[in-house]
Order: C-alpha cells, then sequence, then structure tokens
C-alpha cells in the first residue's frame, strides 16, 4: 500500500497536480526566455494607440462587415473582407466592401455574379484578379463543402483559395471569437523584429508568429494584432519610423537617437 501511494504522487505530479519542488521530485527547469523591456515596451505602446484613431481602427476589416447580418453571413463578409485586405491599404479595403454590401454580400450573390463585375467592385485593390479568382473558387467551397459558412479551424481556413495564417487566425478571432494564435502581417512582424521580441530575427511573418507564440502570454495574443498595426501605421512606419515621437525612444533596440 505504501509503495502504491508513492506511486500514485508521483503520477499525480508528473501529470501537473502536485507542487514538485516542496516533494524534492522536481528537475532545475530552465529560465523562460522573454526580451527585455518587453512589458514597458507594451504599456507604452498601448499608451500610445490610446485614441484609437489609426486606420485599422476606423477601416480595418473589424469595422467592414455587417454587424446586424445573420451570423452565417457576417463569418462569410469577415473572410471576404481579410482576402481583400491582402497588401491593399484599410481605406481601400474599407471602400471595396462597402460597394460589395451595397450589392448584396452573400454566398449566392457573389456566385451568382460574373468575374468582369466582381473585379469592377473590388478594384483597385492590390491583386484584384487574382482575388476575383480566389473569392469565386473560395465561395463555391464554402457552399458546398460547409454549407455556405467558413471553417472553423485554422488547419481548414488555411486550405481555402488566398487564405493564408494571419487570415485565418484573425477570421478565427473576429468571426468565431476564438483566439488560434497570433496573426502576424508586415506591420506586427517587423515591429517586432525591431523591438527584439525575437529570439533571433525572422525574415518572415510565418516564422514570426511561431516565435511570438513560444513566449509571449497567450492572454495578449488577441490585442497585439490591432496594436501594432495601429502603431506601425501612425508611428512605427515601414520607412523613416518616427523614433522621436515614440514613448519607447530610450528602450528600444531599433530606435534612432
Amino acid at each position: 500500500r505504501r509503495s502504491r501511494r508513492r506511486k500514485s504522487i508521483a503520477i499525480a505530479y508528473e501529470a501537473g497536480q502536485g507542487n514538485g519542488a516542496e516533494q524534492g521530485m522536481s528537475e532545475p527547469q530552465k529560465p523562460h526566455w522573454e526580451p527585455r523591456h518587453w512589458r514597458q515596451q507594451l504599456e507604452h505602446i498601448r499608451e500610445m494607440r490610446r485614441k484609437r484613431d489609426a486606420p485599422v481602427d476606423e477601416m480595418g476589416v473589424e469595422k467592414c462587415y455587417d454587424s446586424s447580418a445573420p451570423p452565417q453571413v457576417m463569418r462569410y463578409q469577415v473572410l471576404l473582407s481579410l482576402m481583400l485586405s491582402s497588401q491593399t491599404k484599410d481605406q481601400v479595403t474599407s471602400a471595396a466592401m462597402q460597394r460589395l454590401r451595397q450589392h448584396g454580400l452573400t454566398v449566392d450573390r457573389i456566385l451568382q455574379m460574373d468575374d468582369a463585375t466582381l473585379g469592377q467592385i473590388i478594384y483597385p485593390v492590390g491583386f484584384w484578379r487574382n482575388k476575383v479568382k480566389y473569392i469565386k473558387q473560395t465561395t463555391a467551397i464554402l457552399k458546398q463543402k460547409y454549407g455556405g459558412d467558413i471553417p472553423q479551424t485554422v488547419e481548414e481556413l488555411v486550405q481555402l483559395p488566398g487564405v493564408g495564417p494571419k487570415m485565418a487566425h484573425l477570421a478565427m478571432t473576429i468571426a468565431w471569437d476564438s483566439v488560434s494564435g497570433i496573426a502576424v502581417d508586415t506591420h506586427v512582424h517587423r515591429i517586432t523584429n525591431r523591438l527584439k521580441w525575437v529570439k533571433k530575427e525572422t525574415r518572415y511573418p510565418e516564422e514570426t508568429r511561431v516565435a511570438l507564440e513560444e513566449w509571449l502570454p497567450r492572454d495578449l495574443w488577441r490585442e497585439i494584432n490591432w496594436l501594432l498595426v495601429g502603431f506601425g501605421q501612425q508611428t512605427c512606419l515601414p520607412v523613416n519610423p518616427r523614433c522621436s515621437e515614440c514613448l519607447n525612444q530610450d528602450i528600444c533596440p531599433a530606435a534612432k537617437r
């Protein structure tokens, strides 16, 4: 009986239910890596974004869909706005979504629309010809495979034509209210590399997402995208960042002092 009790205690601890330090049974764990000054940098960015007056706040994806539409239609509109937003300014995406909604932005209406008309409506979003093709293909798949709704997993979303990881994670957050990962676009990719929020420099947004998710607390994942996108639109610009206006100028590795 004694040996069985000891064994059950050990198993319980291995399953994460005991305090190994008190029992003297745990091995020393490696220190958890995190960037220097990151909490202070984050608070400063929150302060700089307090007014929420960047283009992403006023014309981003969360402002593009019809919130009064049936949930299935709303989710479809979220996905389409994400597809249109790739390599396109928020102002242009927002205008294209307004025009689409005026024509009735539902799965059936898009399937009934010819390619030329769809192209005229979404122009001048970036790569609009490719997006016409992707929108029609994806909409047909949603109709045939998902009953006109959008998938509920990142794995299924990224299988749709024209849908990448960033779009999939944002769709999960906005359409399904489920945080599946950090949505990393060019702004998030650029800024987190400048702040050294990655152990080593990353070349692609998907690399950055993986690197961030290794250390950034999960309860912060939802806000990071909109927070850093707006910061990148207003202050931490791709070219000639406004370091003199940034509250992080003294603790940013990339600041131009």
